[in-house]
């Protein structure tokens, strides 16, 4: 959802354009954040398959994605390698000393930064980079120091609403949306 007063919208297309790189909060952005174990006590996690190609149109369109996650699970390792995202920090819950290490050795503008988060440990990277993005269920804290808010909640599609913006920001939607549709259609 691209916020209605159009400085908003202008202000969150400026910064989408700027951006090279979004990182992305598991529980309650990639997943609906509610934690789920069986009785053995093993964790299960829900991803969406939007997201998913979300997330692969990004990298298609030189946006590199990347996860930060505050804990530390198998399943987020492998949704990620299913994805292709080299950038996967688990188990740090200060996640901006997470973000800061990582960029003393990859020297990405913060700028050039957009995160995705849905809760207070989020805005440690949220108030510091370029482009903050939360979802519909997002803490009112959060949703307040944001530039653009999904109207999904996570784990229900709101990644791949915020790639859908970023790619209609930069102007990159419709030409891999073209590659999804028929011959006649690309032209219409």
């Amino acid at each position: 959802m691209i916020h209605p007063d159009p400085q908003k919208t202008r202000d969150f297309e400026q910064r989408a354009r700027a951006v090279s790189l979004l990182l992305l909060d598991v529980d309650g952005v990639l997943t609906d954040g509610n934690l789920y174990f069986t009785e053995t006590g093993d964790e299960l996690k829900a991803f969406c398959t939007l997201d998913g190609l979300g997330i692969k149109l990004l990298r298609r369109s030189d946006i590199e994605v990347g996860i930060i996650s505050g804990r530390n699970t198998e399943l987020v390792a492998r949704r990620a390698r299913s994805l292709g995202l080299d950038l996967v920090i688990q188990g740090r819950e200060d996640k901006w000393a997470a973000l800061s290490e990582w960029r003393e050795r990859n020297p990405v503008p913060l700028e050039q930064i957009a995160f995705m988060g849905d809760d207070w440990p989020d805005l440690t990277i949220m108030t510091r980079v370029g482009l903050a993005l939360t979802v519909a269920n997002a803490h009112p804290a959060v949703v307040e120091r944001s530039h653009w808010q999904s109207e999904l909640r996570g784990g229900q599609g709101a990644v791949r609403a915020a790639c859908d913006a970023l790619l209609k920001a930069r102007g990159d939607y419709e030409r891999l949306l073209a590659d999804y549709l028929a011959p006649d259609e690309r032209t219409a």
